[in-house]
């Protein structure tokens, strides 16, 4: 297979483009006063190709902010895309589609994945897709759109996830995740006071959450959201560590952006080498596949902003280009099979 990546800094949809031909799965993510138009066009350009589209930002050797760019596979890809609505209440009510197209699609875990942009409730959705994909052993990424919006085939949806089921017809794919940030000392807190439905912690081992995170670190309260990018929470989930942003102060309590629950055990995190980190990502995608067609990944939008205030942005991707074809989204949250985490960089590669 092949991965066209086509952009245009100006919103310019038929320069985004320029070159593509005959494709068989198409991502288009787009800015927030061009989207509904660029989903449109597309369409008309592509009819009947599958393809799924959000509004955020694009990059493959540099970052496409405001304009739009357009993610294609071609030349041996078997796709379907499609969407779940009412996500915030009734994901599964839509479930059929996703079987339908697993079944249509075909594939396994060795050389299927998909790939979805969520406009919301993600913990709730990958949740609800796994109970397909699961028997299938297939795997996810993915990751949140700005705005609440998402589209599927030409149309624009709310409170949505739209996903591609892509199989590659001449190889392997496989999925990764990669953590910039360690445990820092040894706290541990039992969450408390929480509010599922906002996001909001409360309390941490019986204290305010945003009193116990500033004696910790000595912050202001101006300072946690600056921080989170040095300090984010972590929550053990076996032997992973799901990353937990902050969002913004609430009062006494934290609102974040990812869901935690009374009783949860969560730890402080703190960042990395990240640059270190990144090169044995990349060395170990290389050995699990000495030859690659495409890589597509999706960076966090803290890591956009931590990598780019340190001067490290473009760097990163002329690493990453070392691997060959990527290209990827820059998203508000990301998905790796049924986890959502935060602060993260998921990717899928293809053989």
């Amino acid at each position: 297979m092949k991965q066209f990546f086509g952009m245009s800094q100006r919103g310019n949809l038929d320069e985004a483009l320029q070159g593509l031909y005959k494709p068989q799965f198409i991502m288009l993510l787009s800015n927030d006063t061009q989207f509904e138009e660029h989903v449109k066009a597309l369409e008309k350009c592509f009819p009947g190709v599958p393809s799924i589209g959000c509004i955020g930002m694009s990059y493959q050797t540099g970052v496409v902010e405001h304009g739009v760019g357009v993610v294609a596979f071609c030349d041996g890809v078997a796709a379907a895309a499609n969407v779940l609505e009412h996500v915030s209440d009734m994901p599964v009510k839509y479930i059929h589609r996703l079987e339908q197209d697993v079944q249509a699609v075909g594939g396994s875990g060795r050389d299927t994945v998909l790939i979805d942009f969520c406009a919301g409730n993600d913990a709730c959705v990958l949740t609800t897709i796994n109970t397909v994909l699961k028997k299938r052993g297939i795997s996810l990424v993915g990751g949140t759109g700005d705005q609440g919006k998402v589209s599927a085939n030409g149309r624009v949806y709310q409170d949505a996830v739209a996903y591609g089921v892509v199989r590659n017809q001449n190889g392997r794919v496989k999925t990764y995740k990669e953590n910039i940030y360690h445990q820092l000392g040894n706290y541990r807190f039992i969450a408390s006071d929480t509010d599922r439905a906002k996001y909001i912690l409360g309390s941490l081992n019986g204290k305010p959450a945003k009193q116990v995170y500033k004696d910790i670190l000595h912050v202001t309260d101006e300072e946690i959201l600056t921080r989170t990018f040095q300090n984010p929470f972590g929550k053990i989930n076996g032997d992973d560590t799901c990353i937990i942003s902050i969002k913004e102060v609430n009062g006494n309590a934290l609102a974040c952006f990812r869901q935690v629950n009374d009783s949860d055990v969560l730890i402080l995190l703190e960042l990395g080498d990240y640059q270190a980190i990144t090169k044995e990502t990349i060395q170990q995608i290389c050995r699990d596949f000495p030859r690659r067609s495409a890589v597509f990944s999706i960076n966090c939008l803290f890591r956009y902003k931590l990598f780019s205030e340190r001067g490290y942005m473009q760097a990163y991707l002329r690493d990453m280009a070392a691997l060959g074809c990527h290209a990827g989204l820059v998203g508000y949250g990301e998905h790796y099979n049924n986890r959502f985490v935060n602060q993260s960089m998921t990717c899928v590669v293809f053989e």
